[in-house]
């Protein structure tokens, strides 16, 4: 397994002005980092890989579709080809930063809910943009981590058990699965089994506190979590997610009203520590 840091505790617009600190988390021991994509063309996203290729640090990428009007299960077809289009642009920028998955919500538009649960027609307009968004990224060489939010930030799909599904509906080999430590603390009544139980499906872990702060520091069951990761056939990567509040942007989409750590660095330092100790034990 590897493990990463997701860059969103410092920008969703990775640049050379970011060299120092990449520079330290490949210090610390980090395989790699989480890239946004969220903004930028493949050429930006080229160079930014040929600068973590001389810093020595793999990476996977990450993004979100927050635009109702790119919404890929809108009874809107307009609105379905404007989302098609947003992820084919996304997954292209991936290719070019040389990673090869692409996680996040991906299934619908963070934050945009219909007033009810999804119908299946719903359901059935997911499948639909997902096979040619599956198709597409075939062509990329880029695997597409779907990922189950909790019930404030998306309706389509709340669980590992209803992402499953609908994955199996979907049946294209470049969409599958992406588990989240803190949605799964909100939303699933066993977190352990819910990843034990759908890890074939799962190709990209997030380590999230409950607090979204320093990992080891909440109440998510880590002891349990990295024995099933350990006892399951996974080997991806281990990428710890977290949020402050440098980016008032970020801060105000991601709910983060308060500082979880005393700077930066000491997420990602004892947050490494945390993971690497229970990969060791």
């Amino acid at each position: 397994m590897k493990i990463g840091m997701c860059m969103f505790l410092w920008t969703t617009n990775v640049t050379r002005e970011h060299e120092d600190v990449l520079r330290d988390i490949k210090a610390t021991g980090f395989d790699g980092v989480e890239i946004p994509v969220f903004e930028g063309d493949p050429e930006d996203f080229a160079r930014l890989g040929a600068l973590l290729d001389r810093i020595g640090l793999e990476r996977t990428a990450v993004s979100a579709i927050g635009d109702p009007a790119k919404n890929l299960i809108s009874a809107d077809a307009g609105e379905r080809a404007a989302g098609i289009a947003h992820m084919q642009w996304a997954i292209d920028c991936t290719s070019a930063l040389g990673a090869s998955v692409l996680s996040g919500p991906l299934h619908s538009t963070l934050g945009h809910f219909s007033g009810e649960g999804p119908t299946k027609d719903e359901f059935r307009r997911s499948v639909e943009s997902q096979r040619i968004i599956g198709d597409y990224a075939e062509t990329r060489g880029v695997t597409i981590g779907l990922e189950a939010l909790n019930r404030f930030e998306c309706y389509l799909v709340n669980t590992m058990d209803a992402l499953a599904a609908h994955l199996d509906e979907i049946a294209h080999p470049r969409i599958r699965a992406m588990y989240d430590t803190f949605h799964a603390n909100i939303e699933e009544e066993d977190p352990i089994g819910a990843f034990s139980r759908n890890v074939e499906t799962i190709v990209h872990v997030h380590i999230s506190e409950n607090s979204r702060g320093v990992p080891g520091r909440g109440n998510i069951p880590w002891a349990e979590t990295f024995a099933a990761i350990r006892d399951s056939d996974y080997d991806g990567w281990l990428t710890i997610e977290a949020f402050g509040r440098g980016l008032p942007d970020l801060a105000a989409a991601t709910k983060v009203w308060r500082d979880f750590a005393e700077s930066p660095d000491i997420v990602y330092r004892e947050g490494y520590r945390h993971i690497r100790g229970y990969l060791s034990a």
